[in-house]
């Protein structure tokens, strides 16, 4: 056989496998879209349960294998908290998770909708949120190029105590523990000594009397087991603890426009069932803690529930206008007296005045 019809024949044995690739999708698939994600706090439902299946297998199966994604919670990445945004912001970090309560200590004007005595349950928070999101979304795109996917929250934090009170006005003269300083100024104003102690040593804390009341989640509590040192637990949230989920512009700008779009409804969808969670938990976590037939997720206790009482909601709002909103204005400046006025004070009727 002659070269010249031998080399036409393998040309054309090549070019039909080819096609062949081409119409069954083998030769022409692009290699998948690697994304690295840092998520929210390890060993809680909202990550195990929520966040790392989501990222893990579920992205693959909307995008049929075109986005495999690996995803460590940020306080085991080696990442402080309160650079998240900046190492977004400079594409260090792709994807990241950022608690507003840790990054408001650079940036006070995202912890607008986390203040402690804003939200009492989940109602309120889910309008406080509404009304704020176009606002962190503004600020994230104008000062970080960071692009809003998400905001998600964690469970209800409430007060558990050793000692017997019917409502807010009796902790007045006791120990509590806070996280934060927002909690630290709102216990302060009840008349009670804040003690800022981790999560990890509330329990001690209690047994060793360095405090007697503790601020913390309704399950988490349960789960390190505040229902055996404590013996009532207040149904009103004193505080939440929200984030944001993002992508720093770079990365975001490298993803193709379908796929965006199938990221975006795909956390949408995330973000309504980590709330629709941290509202079950929320009130798992007190049937537990009182040791009713409806516990499911955690260890049932023998605690008494302080229901919310008419005059525990006025001291809340007394505290927030007073206290709270005050001293977070003033940490704050005018820009963030404006956001609150303009997108919150409609919603709650409460306006922010400068200091």
């Amino acid at each position: 056989m002659p070269t010249a019809v031998r080399h036409l024949r393998l040309l054309l044995v090549a070019l039909a496998v080819l096609l062949a690739g081409t119409a069954t999708g083998i030769a022409q698939d692009p290699a998948p879209l690697r994304l690295k994600i840092v998520g929210g706090l390890a060993n809680v439902s909202q990550y195990v349960r929520y966040e790392e299946p989501f990222w893990r297998s579920r992205i693959g199966e909307l995008t049929d294998g075109r986005v495999q994604a690996e995803i460590a919670p940020f306080d085991r990445s080696g990442i402080r908290g309160q650079e998240m945004l900046q190492l977004m912001r400079l594409g260090v970090v792709p994807f990241g998770t950022a608690l507003l309560a840790v990054v408001s200590t650079e940036e006070p004007e995202f912890n607008a909708v986390d203040l402690p005595a804003l939200a009492p349950d989940m109602a309120s928070l889910r309008q406080t949120v509404t009304a704020f999101r176009p606002h962190i979304e503004q600020v994230l795109r104008e000062r970080y190029q960071i692009e809003l996917l998400g905001i998600y929250t964690y469970p209800a934090q409430v007060v558990f105590c050793t000692r017997p009170f019917s409502g807010l006005s009796d902790l007045s003269g006791r120990r509590i523990r806070t996280s934060s300083v927002g909690q630290s100024e709102m216990v302060q104003a009840l008349g009670a000594t804040p003690v800022v102690i981790p999560f990890a040593e509330v329990v001690q804390a209690i047994r060793g009397g360095v405090v007697e009341c503790a601020i913390t989640g309704t399950l988490s509590g349960n789960a390190v087991g505040l229902h055996e040192v404590t013996s009532h637990v207040h149904s009103m949230a004193l505080a939440w603890g929200i984030s944001i989920f993002g992508a720093s512009g770079t990365a975001w700008a490298a993803v193709p426009a379908d796929i965006q779009a199938i990221i975006r409804q795909g956390v949408s969808d995330l973000e309504l069932q980590i709330w629709a969670a941290a509202d079950r938990e929320t009130g798992e976590g007190l049937a537990c803690n009182a040791g009713l037939p409806s516990c499911t997720a955690g260890r049932r206790g023998s605690m008494t529930v302080v229901p919310v009482s008419q005059a525990d909601d006025e001291r809340r709002r007394q505290l927030l206008t007073e206290v709270v909103l005050p001293r977070w204005v003033n940490r704050c400046g005018l820009d963030c007296v404006d956001a609150w006025n303009e997108h919150l004070a409609p919603v709650l009727g409460i306006r922010a005045r400068p200091e």
